[in-house]
């Protein structure tokens, strides 16, 4: 991977990653066009989402701040619940991460037919949202769960995690102003963990991508996903959302039957 490549690979993570289209049905489609060994280049893929989860805490800084806040006060309050709901949303891709990470790393191998298929399945997901309608509610605990075991699903590479949680949540009845900001903080702490823990096996060092190339790409996601990421929360409160399901669905099919 040479350094225009990182750079456009960044981008594409960085959008991608906050519009609801897969990011990582995009980097593998990226990668299988650019001829690059997916394998050998895993670091790349963890830090340009590392660097899109900084993204998140500029866009949401003010936000966070105020849950803890309130988390200290070491009380039962509107922060705290907040967070508990986060955490109860992280169980299962915690779940995931623990006992089927080499399974899943085994996905990022350059099928465009798995991929693909997959993007279609966003597709189906994006218009069930769009059309379900429901009286909007509050995200409670069991919504929180079944929205993590949505993101938990969207680790395959071709499902989005932003249209995988974000339509979950539409189709359970939940407040689409709150969704986005949910959708996205609950992907912080099992990010940051998962660049933690390989940082810390070695995985730093593995593959053929040199640390200015892996620099370059963090760097465009970063500042590519700063405007998805507001982008999107104004997408999630307007319901503009079956365009991305077409566009999904329009991607697939070109992954299956061209790439």
């Amino acid at each position: 991977m040479n350094l225009l490549e990182a750079i456009i690979l960044g981008i594409i993570q960085g959008l991608t990653e906050f519009l609801p289209v897969s990011s990582s049905g995009h980097l593998e489609i990226g990668k299988f066009l650019f001829g690059i060994d997916a394998e050998k280049n895993i670091f790349f893929t963890i830090a340009v989402h590392g660097a899109t989860v900084l993204s998140t805490l500029v866009v949401f800084r003010r936000e966070i701040a105020t849950l803890l806040s309130g988390l200290f006060r070491f009380k039962m309050n509107e922060e705290t619940s907040y967070v508990l709901k986060l955490i109860v949303s992280m169980i299962p891709v915690g779940i995931t991460g623990v006992f089927f990470k080499d399974s899943v790393e085994q996905l990022f191998n350059g099928n465009m037919i798995f991929v693909g298929s997959m993007l279609l399945v966003t597709a189906v997901m994006l218009a069930s949202g769009h059309f379900m309608k429901r009286k909007e509610r509050a995200i409670n605990y069991f919504d929180a769960f079944i929205i993590g075991i949505a993101q938990a699903v969207a680790v395959i590479p071709g499902i989005s995690r932003s249209g995988a949680t974000i339509s979950t949540g539409m189709m359970l009845g939940n407040k689409k102003d709150e969704l986005a900001k949910f959708s996205f903080l609950m992907v912080l702490v099992p990010v940051i963990g998962a660049n933690l823990l390989d940082v810390a096996s070695g995985d730093m060092t593995s593959g053929s991508t040199s640390a200015m190339v892996i620099l370059a790409g963090a760097l465009s996601a970063f500042v590519s996903g700063l405007l998805a990421c507001s982008w999107m929360i104004s997408l999630v409160r307007k319901s503009k959302i079956l365009g991305f399901s077409i566009y999904c669905a329009i991607l697939g099919l070109l992954a299956i039957f061209i790439l």
